[in-house]
């Protein structure tokens, strides 16, 4: 069985367990139904849809378990989608969660998602005056609680780049951190794409006249709105992170490249010095003055050493040694 809850709520508190059963039950006033389901079947959506009078076409996004944020207005019901998100090593894990939300009944439907709804439900609970204004407030406790699972999302991939950033201020990053880094941007653009329209979703729920939100319920929402355009800011901000990083590490690579290449350059210059001396030594002339000086060989030697540690002074002094 995939059903985690359910409950019959009055006056804010748990009354009863709820079982699933066919056909419409018509809860009374101050009494709401709150049913919380992970990957349901077939037979358990028909038999939830049959006692909550359920759009058929909710019932059937709810049970694909792939579509996007989004709201839904069918009669004076709403149907609303969010995405959860959690990290597996460096990849960021999506799950998806359903709300059907009626003015008597809250359902709620997971898919994939790491972590349940119980201590949710525990935790509003606790506040039987807030969850008796009804099956809004719920909404609102359920995403909020998912927009909260963003935020160590984020801030892990966050630690986890300027780890690589410091690094890559050490020493050249290898190809395998190349790599991760370049699927960690891949992640965060995704990423940005889910927390995207789960602003829309909570703006709407914030600013729009809909079906079974109340208005004193609409400052809670703005409250979630707030979160979500936190979490956008800082996915922009990790964004920027990751360019710098690839950006930083290219300039330093090449300041690099070219530190080794003017000390090569310098070397070779010093070093040609005593190879074109002895160059000319080595031809092999027959007739060569030089070749009769009786102290030539310690001359030439201290010219080349004069002169290689001129052209050598000259480099330190110019920071190409």
């Amino acid at each position: 069985m995939t059903v985690v809850a359910s409950y019959i709520y009055r006056a804010g508190k748990r009354a009863e367990e709820l079982p699933l059963a066919d056909g419409l039950i018509t809860p009374v006033d101050g009494e709401f139904a709150w049913i919380g389901i992970t990957d349901p079947t077939a037979d358990e959506m028909a038999r939830i849809k049959s006692m909550f009078g359920l759009h058929p076409l909710a019932v059937e996004d709810a049970l694909n378990g792939k579509q996007v944020p989004k709201v839904e207005i069918y009669g004076d019901q709403l149907f609303v989608v969010a995405k959860t998100a959690h990290l597996e090593g460096d990849k960021i894990a999506y799950g998806e969660t359903c709300i059907f939300v009626g003015r008597h009944h809250v359902v709620s439907v997971r898919h994939g998602s790491a972590v349940s709804h119980i201590e949710l439900r525990k935790q509003l609970e606790q506040s039987p005056r807030l969850l008796a204004n009804g099956p809004d407030y719920v909404l609102h406790g359920i995403l909020d609680f998912v927009v909260d699972g963003y935020l160590p999302v984020v801030a892990t991939l966050e630690d986890t780049v300027l780890e690589m950033e410091k690094h890559m201020l050490i020493s050249f990053m290898e190809r395998e951190q190349i790599r991760r880094l370049f699927r960690m941007r891949r992640q965060v653009i995704r990423f940005q794409r889910i927390v995207g329209p789960m602003a829309e979703v909570v703006g709407k729920l914030t600013n729009l006249e809909l079906p079974c939100i109340d208005d004193n319920a609409k400052a809670y929402f703005r409250d979630v709105l707030d979160h979500v355009r936190r979490i956008e800011s800082m996915i922009s901000g990790l964004r920027e992170v990751i360019t710098s990083v690839f950006e930083a590490s290219n300039l330093l690579e090449q300041q690099r490249q070219g530190t080794i290449t003017r000390q090569l350059a310098a070397w070779a210059a010093i070093l040609a010095v005593p190879t074109a001396i002895a160059g000319i030594y080595g031809m092999n002339f027959e007739h060569m003055p030089e070749l009769q000086t009786e102290y030539g060989y310690y001359v030439v030697i201290g010219a080349i050493l004069m002169l290689c540690s001129i052209l050598y002074y000259r480099f330190r002094k110019s920071g190409w040694l």
